[in-house]
């Protein structure tokens, strides 16, 4: 399956072929408030259940950043998508939310905390793992009146403990000039997730990602935080002109 560039908004942000097999994410300099996004994926007009890939499979990459510590995230790997909310508009496909499935390398900045264990890290460069059941959209309408509960400190740190029963991860973190050409490879398998960088082991778990996964790569301005005191925050943050090159993508299988 092929990646096929997605950029927000349009016009502003780039996604070039620089070479052979090598892409170049660029996304403009801006101040907060406008969501600035460059992407490349392989599911924007599936539905869920059309997804790719499976285990086993090997998802291996070169890759670099224009800068450390960027503002907003950064990464490559597979993921389920579960956050977007499309009805079909500008040719993406019908999808509703669903639990977090993925597997990928991931950079966040620190107005970021995207960890639901206090004992995992929420932010910086990560190789890290979600898996969850994928229940039915009909399903988990059933939690949205909970969503109102995260307006209030103590009700939300109620819903992240729960949440963690639920959706269960892994993470590590990673220290890496991310400014210099690193190879990064995920093996995904049934029942365990195996991450390296330039050929070595850096991250070996058993919390495997659930169900079919697209692939993507991307770079924006974007912050989300859920803590453990119960506060939840997101926008889009100020930025410099940033970039991500990717060279040799491959997935095959295992």
């Amino acid at each position: 399956m092929e990646l096929k560039p997605s950029t927000l908004p349009t016009g502003a942000a780039r996604v070039e072929h620089t070479a052979t097999h090598t892409w170049r994410l660029s996304i403009p300099a801006g101040a907060g408030g406008a969501y600035r996004l460059a992407q490349l994926d392989d599911y924007r007009r599936l539905p869920r259940r059309a997804f790719v890939w499976q285990p086993p499979l090997r998802f291996s990459l070169a890759a670099r950043a224009s800068a450390a510590g960027l503002p907003g995230t950064w990464g490559f790997g597979l993921w389920n998508d579960p956050f977007s909310v499309s009805f079909g508009m500008g040719g993406a496909a019908r999808r509703l939310p669903a639990l977090p499935n993925c597997a990928w390398f991931f950079h966040a900045s620190p107005a970021n905390y995207l960890s639901l264990r206090n004992d995992l890290p929420a932010s910086g460069f990560l190789a890290a793992t979600f898996t969850a059941p994928p229940l039915p959209p009909g399903l988990l309408a059933f939690g949205v009146p909970l969503l109102l509960g995260l307006a209030w400190k103590p009700a939300a740190r109620l819903i992240r403990r729960a949440a963690r029963r639920v959706v269960r991860q892994d993470a590590a973190q990673l220290e890496v000039e991310v400014t210099e050409w690193k190879r990064y490879t995920i093996d995904w398998l049934a029942q365990r997730v195996i991450f390296a960088l330039d050929g070595q082991p850096i991250l070996e778990t058993e919390q495997s990602p659930r169900g079919r996964l697209g692939a993507v790569v991307w770079i924006d301005n974007q912050y989300a935080a859920f803590t453990p005191r119960g506060e939840v925050r997101f926008g889009a943050q100020p930025n410099p002109a940033a970039w991500l090159e990717i060279a040799g993508l491959e997935i095959q299988p295992l």
